[in-house]
């Protein structure tokens, strides 16, 4: 079996400038197409309400559905590292988030959870990783507040929101998080963060300077009712979901992906 990918992996590839790859997976078959391509990190997204359920957000997605798709994703997985998501309201307190992350990793084998929020988040990600549990934080656009936000809107253009999600990262770093997401942000702000904290960040929408890129593999294979900005269909150029996903890998190794009609100023 090869070698299964750890966080002290990740944090060697941000030094020597290897990018590390992430695609999301809600099922076995294809947690194990992944993982046989050599995908980095599976992620267990709460988009999975949307490509799977059908809503219009995440919102509705619970603590059942997370732990029930993160079990059979786990153990599809021998390789790559599982980062779970933690659903909206599922972390509001620090007992709350505790029981239901150690239920992530005990019930649904997550490497991983993650959680969005920023500064704000600091204290619950300290909490967690102070009982052993590897938190990935997520800051940019969170689907998690999409109500708040009015829709699905790059944030960090203005410098007062840039501002907040530098402050968001430190703090995240400073509380343990092992790595962040950074989602749908000016390419330039995710280059200078990039730059400026040691823990990787993971784009999505966030320019080719992130240490790593995560999309959803409903996106990879236009699967998607509707394509978003950030995404490239590769089953179109391929015909076969292995050869997408392996030629998604290699896009991102090489730095192909994204360009920049796949991400925002």
């Amino acid at each position: 079996m090869t070698e299964k990918i750890t966080i002290a992996r990740l944090h060697e590839m941000k030094k020597t400038g290897e990018k590390i790859v992430s695609l999301t997976a809600y099922d076995a078959s294809f947690a194990r197409i992944l993982d046989t391509a050599g995908i980095d990190i599976t992620l267990v997204g709460d988009s999975l309400g949307m490509v799977l359920h059908g809503e219009d957000d995440t919102l509705a997605v619970s603590m059942e559905d997370m732990t029930y798709h993160s079990r059979i994703v786990s153990r599809a997985c021998q390789r790559s590292l599982v980062v779970v998501d933690m659903p909206h309201r599922s972390y509001e307190t620090g007992h709350q988030a505790c029981t239901n992350a150690l239920r992530l990793v005990e019930a649904g084998g997550a490497d991983v959870v993650k959680l969005e929020g920023g500064v704000e988040q600091a204290e619950t990600v300290a909490s967690l990783t102070g009982r052993g549990i590897p938190v990935c934080g997520h800051v940019g656009l969170q689907p998690q507040s999409i109500k708040e936000y009015g829709g699905y809107k790059v944030q960090g253009r203005s410098k007062e929101q840039a501002e907040r999600i530098l402050a968001g990262a430190r703090a995240l770093q400073a509380a343990g998080a092992c790595m962040v997401v950074l989602e749908c942000i000016p390419a330039a702000l995710a280059q200078r963060l990039s730059n400026e904290i040691t823990i990787p960040t993971i784009g999505i929408g966030a320019g080719v300077n992130c240490d790593g890129q995560v999309l959803v593999v409903y996106d990879v294979l236009g699967l998607s009712a509707r394509s978003p900005h950030m995404a490239k269909n590769f089953l179109a150029e391929t015909g076969s979901i292995q050869e997408a996903v392996q030629q998604y890998i290699r896009a991102v190794k090489t730095r192909e992906f994204p360009g920049p009609e796949h991400s925002f100023e």
